[in-house]
């Protein structure tokens, strides 16, 4: 009897097929970490998308043998671990190379062209005020011709530096945070980004040598005229040296779509930021309705492919 789990299945909006091998499926909405010993006793298989798989949990957990992450991210999951008791674990890749770059320029965009200021003044009816047909009330710059600081040549870095250069004519640099993954890639000083770029954008993982990449200090060496987009993960950024960033005008502008604490059910300091230069939304730059059944179709595809002995997308 082959037993599979999805510990959180109400975090992935797309149809999910039952493994082809599962003698029994089993989904549940949603795990708390007090509940996820009991919901796989007995699991050979378990899906997780944020639900934490650590030490404490795992070894209690002995038929346990294969953990498939609903995501590509695999930081809630205590790899080492896995990696020394034959666990394998397999994560998601490249389902989001056009939502994510997307969501990252409707970020750009907004900030660079100062939308939410804009409407901001026709709410409270400034433009209605005006003696002419238009208003220059705040800074409006072009994308074309300007730099794009990409930190994180991934699959997600390339999809927007590909429309940086190809949609906007932007100049892309790539910083040399980390040994190159693809081929064609030129890494500039990481110094060097920072100062020359107009728009930072962030697309590498979290891990103990990402952890706060961007602090005080790199946000002293940005031009006062950038802006900083995060589309990756929370804790790339020390949050209190952005908001530090965005008071002081070291930068013009953010753009997150993550924070450290997800969801910020006991607040969070960036809710707090209410500037028209900084816009938050609710880890969604993934959540496009092609990306998620692309995402919920390759879940299901690395689980049978571990299963026939072919494993793809592994991280251990």
């Amino acid at each position: 009897m082959t037993k599979v789990v999805f510990l959180d299945r109400a975090s992935l909006k797309a149809r999910v097929r039952k493994p082809a091998f599962a003698d029994e499926y089993i989904e549940f909405d949603k795990t708390v970490p007090e509940q996820v010993v009991e919901r796989l006793q007995g699991a050979a298989v378990a899906i997780s998308n944020k639900v934490p798989l650590r030490e404490e949990t795992l070894k209690q957990l002995p038929r346990l043998k294969m953990i498939a992450v609903a995501a590509t991210g695999y930081d809630v999951i205590d790899v080492p671990y896995c990696k020394s008791h034959g666990i394998a674990v397999a994560n998601i890749r490249n389902y989001a190379t056009h939502t994510v770059p997307e969501h990252a320029f409707a970020l750009i965009l907004a900030l660079r062209r100062n939308l939410l200021a804009y409407r901001q003044d026709v709410e409270a009816g400034v433009w209605q005020k005006s003696d002419q047909f238009c208003f220059f009330s705040h800074d409006i710059g072009d994308l074309h011709g300007a730099t794009l600081g990409i930190i994180g040549e991934g699959a997600l870095g390339r999809g927007t530096a590909h429309i940086a250069e190809n949609g906007f004519g932007m100049r892309v640099l790539y910083a040399d945070h980390a040994p190159p993954k693809m081929e064609g890639v030129t890494f500039t000083p990481m110094a060097q980004v920072l100062e020359e770029s107009d728009v930072i954008s962030l697309h590498c993982p979290l891990t103990a040598d990402t952890k706060n990449l961007i602090g005080i200090n790199e946000f002293r060496k940005m031009k006062r005229t950038a802006i900083l987009i995060n589309t990756s993960r929370g804790g790339l950024v020390d949050e209190q040296a952005l908001i530090r960033a965005l008071d002081e005008g070291l930068i013009a502008g953010a753009g997150f779509d993550v924070i450290t604490i997800e969801p910020p059910k006991n607040g969070h300091p960036l809710l707090d930021v209410r500037r028209t230069n900084f816009i938050l939304t609710p880890h969604v730059a993934w959540a496009s309705d092609g990306a998620m059944q692309f995402l919920a179709d390759q879940l299901i595809d690395n689980i049978e492919a571990w299963q026939k002995g072919t494993p793809q997308h592994l991280v251990t």
